[in-house]
């Protein structure tokens, strides 16, 4: 944004003492033209600023007279174009003081509002005064060939220049001053590209946390090269008058050239593409540097210049940069797979780069830590070095550049830790620092912002964060409830706060959590973030304030504050008493919104009627819900949905008349087979066996429930085939409902029928109850048919159904005593009497007295009359 684009828009009033000697109607017309002019750096009354504000002039009237053309009032504008030029002509300089005290005037107006002005008016400022300095130092070498060469040249010099008035030569005692001038400038103009340099560094720095960056490197490029012309140019004119400056001077003025040219030419060698800040070993990665000057500098050789990658720790580092790059590194503090790639130029695109497309860290050498430093702390780099002769003079110089901090990992769990420290590096370290100090202690303020930056980019959203966010984070690492949003602003917050002291009554830092919500946001909620569906940093009693006085199913989502990576649902339901309470769902984390999502999840909750504060919730999650699919699918499977639902506090009733949900069956025991009478005990041990274990059989109940507010999935079937599946009562646990039928156990007969139990409440030992082990799982497919079983009971009991209902009568006591008996003096009891399990929640316990069904079936080779 330009500076004109916002000074359009504020009132004309603000600016109305400006414009005493210039109309405001022709600041209009000139609009952004006008500031991209270098009319604030033109100093001084010298032949060149006098050049430089006549051209501008002429340029200035010739774009006034083209937009009058077009515009309705083209007479007026012709009349104040004619009094500008009849006014300024014979002094440009004039109207350069004019028109810099308006640009001057519009800047504080803006800063005066703003605080800032725009970050685009100050780069092309910069580029402004960087050409004008090039245009004047390129005016200084032709004025000491001018000096050198006689009249002749003084004439071809105002030809170049035709505002410049004739001038008389100079004696040349004039001309050492005038050298030392120009190679003033020289350094300046130095300086000013040193400084781009180092400003590009910093913006890809402060990319690493998500910032804007112009990655292009072609302008600076273009300017290093344009400098070096013109430094090429200087030093030829003055090994020209090496006779007119003496011996003392000329080898002090070279000296200087040679600092000038070493400095542009090793800030020129640059890290294009960084290596990954947070490194894991046996991980490849990619980097890329590029040498801006190695086109126009570097002499052709027959072999290619070889540039290497080597590690380095924080003390190695710190040593290169105090010995200027200069030393070459003695011991590499870490292994590099394929670290050594040429350095190739490329005469289309006139670059210079060498590429490490399949670099390998194989392990890395841990230095001595300071005080409580962990491993995720220790900062390392990567510098890349290369030898090259630069041409004319063939002279060799030794090229070194840092990446930005590296912190080695090699596990994935230090992840997390080791990205808190390059978030704090690269957002709070200063440009041209010592490798690689960093301030303990920053502004708040600043933190907000960088909070901000890593947030929207994590999570590629342009919705960023609010002031109540900042301060709900703000009370949340700084564990302080009682300070206004003020108190906040001023203080400031340590590294130790920011990602080394647990939060209070957590088990985690501050660091460590919001990463977790970035992860979420990033993985499930970004629609519903940039929708400003989420409140999301939001604590649980001010919540519970927001939401006292709303109505019966109004609802808010926030993020979990006790653990990490998740949402949750606050409601407001009716108390039995009919007062308002707020309820907290059990959050959801990403593994939880990749099974469903967080809007079919509201959808499913009837309590839930208005997102806070009236909108209701179709109108604000409609585009969110996914449709749900119904009827058979291409293979002819009935389709099923998953659905969520809730039991709170006010669920949990007693079965009334008025048809409350009946409360979870619990579950039933097993009984023995019911065998006949006149049944062997021998050829019973293949099925007992299996069945019977040493140990009393004492299955666990099925949970009812986890605490008020917590959710559960259940997967809802089509009423079409409703009749298939047993009725089950609501569980919180997640289940599915699914059918019972067990074909490998249909020649037993139970007392009670085995209840359902899902397969997660299936222990890993359960299976070893039976002979068979564990067998896969069940395919889509036709059992065998089985053997028929040899009759072992009289005719008119043949037609009696192997499995037998409930509703069976028993055989009498008697007859059932007597097998006991007889079974007990064949050997050790096969089936010692059950006792009933105590009732307690929770998961059963993982023994092998856990016995359920789960993926386990009967051993088909263990079978009645089969064994």
């Amino acid at each position: 944004m330009s500076l004109w684009n916002i000074v359009s828009h504020m009132p004309p009033e603000e600016f109305s003492g400006l414009f005493t000697e210039f109309p405001r109607s022709l600041r209009c017309l000139l609009a952004e033209w006008l500031e991209n002019q270098p009319w604030e750096f033109i100093n001084g009354s010298d032949a060149f600023c006098t050049s430089m504000a006549g051209g501008m002039l002429s340029a200035m009237l010739e774009k006034l007279r083209s937009t009058a053309s077009s515009d309705g009032q083209q007479c007026q504008i012709l009349q104040q174009v004619n009094s500008i030029e009849n006014a300024y002509r014979r002094d440009p300089l004039r109207l350069v003081a004019v028109l810099k005290a308006i640009l001057e005037g519009e800047k504080a107006a803006v800063l005066k509002r703003d605080c800032h002005l725009p970050l685009s008016f100050h780069r092309r400022q910069e580029e402004l005064k960087f050409s004008l300095g090039l245009q004047r130092l390129q005016h200084r070498v032709r004025e000491i060939q001018a000096l050198r060469d006689g009249p002749a040249a003084s004439l071809q010099l105002n030809v170049r220049d035709p505002q410049l008035k004739p001038e008389v030569k100079p004696p040349e005692s004039e001309l050492p001053t005038l050298i030392l001038e120009a190679v003033k400038e020289l350094e300046a103009a130095k300086q000013q590209v040193l400084k781009r340099i180092q400003i590009w560094k910093r913006q890809q720095q402060l990319a690493g946390n998500g910032a804007l960056f112009e990655e292009n490197l072609a302008p600076l490029q273009k300017r290093c090269e344009s400098l070096v012309e013109v430094y090429f140019q200087l030093h030829q004119q003055v090994m020209a008058s090496s006779t007119e400056l003496g011996a003392d001077l000329l080898p002090r003025l070279l000296e200087r050239f040679n600092e000038v040219l070493s400095s542009l030419v090793k800030s020129s060698f640059l890290v294009e593409k960084q290596p990954p800040q947070v490194l894991k070993t046996q991980t490849k990665f990619q980097a890329s540097v590029r040498f801006l000057l190695g086109p126009q500098l570097l002499k052709t050789s027959a072999k290619p210049y070889m540039v290497r990658a080597d590690m380095v720790t924080e003390k190695q580092a710190r040593e290169l940069a105090l010995s200027a790059y200069s030393n070459a590194l003695s011991e590499s503090t870490g292994e590099i797979m394929h670290n050594v790639v040429a350095l190739e130029t490329n005469p289309t695109s006139g670059t210079c780069c060498a590429n490490f497309k399949n670099v390998l860290l194989k392990k890395i050498k841990r230095c001595e830590r300071k005080g409580s430093e962990s491993v995720t702390e220790e900062k390392c780099a990567v510098l890349f070095s290369t030898t090259v002769a630069l041409a004319p003079s063939n002279l060799s110089v030794h090229l070194q550049v840092l990446s930005l901090p590296i912190v080695v990992i090699v596990h994935g769990n230090q992840d997390n830790n080791a990205k808190a420290t390059v978030l704090w590096d690269n957002a709070f370290s200063e440009i041209d620092r010592v490798p690689f100090v960093v301030a303990e202690r920053v502004p708040w303020e600043k933190m907000c912002d960088t909070l901000n930056l890593k947030f929207m980019a994590e999570v590629q959203t342009t919705k960023g964060l609010l002031k109540e966010h900042y301060f709900f984070l703000a009370q949340k690492i700084f564990n302080d409830h009682s300070a206004s949003f003020e108190d906040f602003q001023s203080r400031s917050v340590s590294w130790a706060q920011f990602n080394k002291e647990i939060l209070p009554g957590r088990g985690f830092t501050f660091w460590q959590w919001f990463d977790g919500v970035l992860d979420l946001t990033k993985r499930c909620l970004k629609s519903y973030w940039s929708d400003r569906l989420i409140i999301g940093f939001i604590s649980k009693q001010y919540v519970c304030k927001l939401l006292s006085t709303e109505p019966d199913g109004t609802f808010l989502l926030r993020f979990s504050d006790s653990e990490i990576g998740g949402v949750t649902i606050a409601h407001v339901i009716r108390g039995k008493d009919g007062s308002s309470q707020v309820e907290n769902i059990q959050p959801f984390s990403a593994k939880d919104l990749s099974i469903r999502s967080l809007g079919d999840r509201i959808r499913d909750l009837g309590q839930l009627r208005n997102l806070y504060p009236n909108t209701p919730k179709d109108q604000a999650f409609g585009s969110h819900y996914n449709k749900e699919q119904t009827g058979k699918d291409g293979r002819g499977y009935v389709s099923t949905a998953i659905k969520m639902t809730v039991e709170s506090e006010r669920d949990q009733q007693p079965q009334s008349a008025a048809g409350a949900p009946p409360e979870a069956p619990q579950a039933q025991m097993i009984s023995l087979p019911l065998l006949q009478p006149e049944l062997h005990p021998e050829s019973l041990r293949s099925v007992l066996g299996p069945i019977g274990p040493a140990a009393p059989f004492c299955p666990q109940p099925v949970p009812t429930g986890y605490p008020t507010g917590e959710s559960n999935i259940n997967m809802m079937v089509p009423d079409s085939l409703g009749s298939s599946f047993p009725s089950t009562s609501p569980m919180l646990s997640p289940s599915l409902v699914m059918d019972p039928v067990l074909p490998h156990c249909q020649d037993l007969a139970f007392r009670n029928p085995l209840p359902f139990m899902p397969d997660q409440y299936m222990t890993g030992e359960a299976s070893q109850l039976l002979s068979g082990g564990p067998s896969p799982e069940p395919q889509d497919e036709e059992m065998p048919e089985l053997a028929p079983f040899t009759s072992m009971v009289d005719p008119p009991l043949q037609s009696s159904p192997r499995w037998m209902p409930p509703s069976m009568d028993m055989p009498p006591s008697s007859d059932f005593d007597q097998f006991l008996q007889e079974v007990s003096l064949e050997g050790p009891t096969l089936c010692p009497p059950f006792t009933p399990p105590l009732q307690r929640s929770g998961y059963p316990s993982p023994n092998a007295s856990c016995w359920g069904l789960g993926e386990s079936r009967w051993d088909d080779n263990v079978r009645p009359g089969h064994a």
